[in-house]
């Protein structure tokens, strides 16, 4: 996180509500990421935070892309574009896998022309994937346990696994090929066999297929990579310490392993620096109301299932108290207990950790426009 002083002093500049995006964080992240497993190439998962800037960022370090959407797959092709040529490298096949397993006919229509790397889960989709885009290559996206994650998916999405091999003959008739398998442990995995037995089923799948003549040629082992945003979160070096030998000893060097990390790359990477607008003291507790809520920055608390915290630059005693959002809807609570120090009208706060799935939910309900976006060390 920034320090205090540089985050007051663009408050005083740029005003209030700032989202606050460190580059450096990210560059930090990203390379943590690649460090610990040197084997799995990082396709970002552009949902977390689909900011152009921090896509260039991330392109220029090597990243691959995960989008789900056309709209996110267009903004990440444009933006690459727009990059000096020195800057670019080969595009499209081998940087943006398209990783909704669920598409529109519209969106495969616009995707065929770059032979596109798609998921898929189910017979229906196959037929689509067919009719309008047949030069994709698919990838198989299988189901996985997910207990324990933040997010569950797997209600949603994935194939059984006992399934999987048929629908890999059921596209080889329909004319398509099936470059690998994927799947997805859920968001902010704290637990970490949900990867070993996600792994263990990959490996048997591949097994089963290659000896019914289908051969793979890629894993790619999704996101749900926790970010530390409390000690209560073990070290992600503790997840690639299990993660490295079970790639090694299941899956031959020549199967490419990616992975879709979103939340551990964007989650530590931005702050948000809000400013309180009201104070009343109700049923005998302190409550603030700050210029942004649930239906903007902190819509990660409704849709992502976290609870942030509210933190204030000024010292003193603190009482513990409720924050609310400016909007006028009581559904806008961010917190009902944080610790904070006797604050005026005026007086700023701030949340770190907020990167991941927040401002990108922005919703301007109610008249509330988003928190500018700020971009610092480039």
């Amino acid at each position: 996180m920034p320090k205090l002083s540089i985050l007051t002093h663009l408050a005083e500049e740029h005003g209030t509500p700032l989202f606050v995006v460190d580059h450096e964080t990210l560059r930090r992240n990203y390379r943590e990421f690649t460090r610990h497993l040197p084997r799995v190439h990082a396709y970002y998962a552009v949902k977390a935070n689909p900011d152009p800037e921090i896509v260039r960022t991330l392109y220029k370090l090597g990243s691959s892309f995960d989008v789900a959407s056309i709209s996110e797959f267009r903004m990440v092709y444009e933006n690459i574009k727009r990059l000096p040529a020195k800057e670019r490298r080969d595009f499209i096949w081998d940087k943006i896998i398209y990783a909704n397993p669920i598409k529109d006919k519209f969106a495969l229509e616009e995707l065929d022309a770059y032979k596109p790397l798609v998921t898929f889960d189910n017979r229906e989709e196959i037929a689509k994937i067919s009719r309008h885009a047949p030069h994709a290559g698919l990838g198989l996206r299988i189901r996985v346990p997910n207990t324990g994650s933040m997010v569950e998916l797997s209600s949603k999405f994935g194939a059984a696994p006992g399934e999987a091999v048929d629908l890999i003959q059921v596209a080889a008739d329909a004319g398509l090929v099936v470059e690998g398998l994927c799947f997805h442990v859920g968001s902010q995995c704290n637990n970490f066999e949900n990867y070993v037995q996600a792994l263990s089923i990959s490996a048997a799948i591949m097994e089963e297929t290659e000896s019914r003549g289908f051969k793979m040629k890629l894993l790619d082992i999704g996101g749900g990579f926790p970010t530390r945003y409390d000690l209560s979160v073990k070290p992600f070096r503790e997840l690639a310490e299990i993660l490295n030998p079970e790639l090694d000893r299941q899956f031959p060097k020549e199967i490419e392993i990616i992975a879709e990390p979103g939340r551990f790359l964007v989650a530590t990477a931005a702050t948000l620096v809000a400013e309180v607008i009201g104070k009343a003291d109700r049923d005998g507790r302190r409550c603030y109301y700050i210029n942004d809520g649930i239906y903007n920055t902190f819509s990660g608390i409704l849709f992502d299932h976290c609870q942030y915290r509210v933190k204030s630059f000024k010292k003193g005693r603190k009482e513990i108290s409720a924050v609310f959002g400016p909007t006028c809807d009581a559904l806008d609570c961010v917190s009902q207990a944080e610790a904070l120090p006797n604050l005026q009208i005026g007086d700023l706060v701030y949340t770190e950790n907020i990167g991941a799935y927040s401002n990108a939910s922005s919703t301007g309900f109610n008249g509330f426009p988003a928190a500018k976006v700020i971009h610092i060390n480039l």
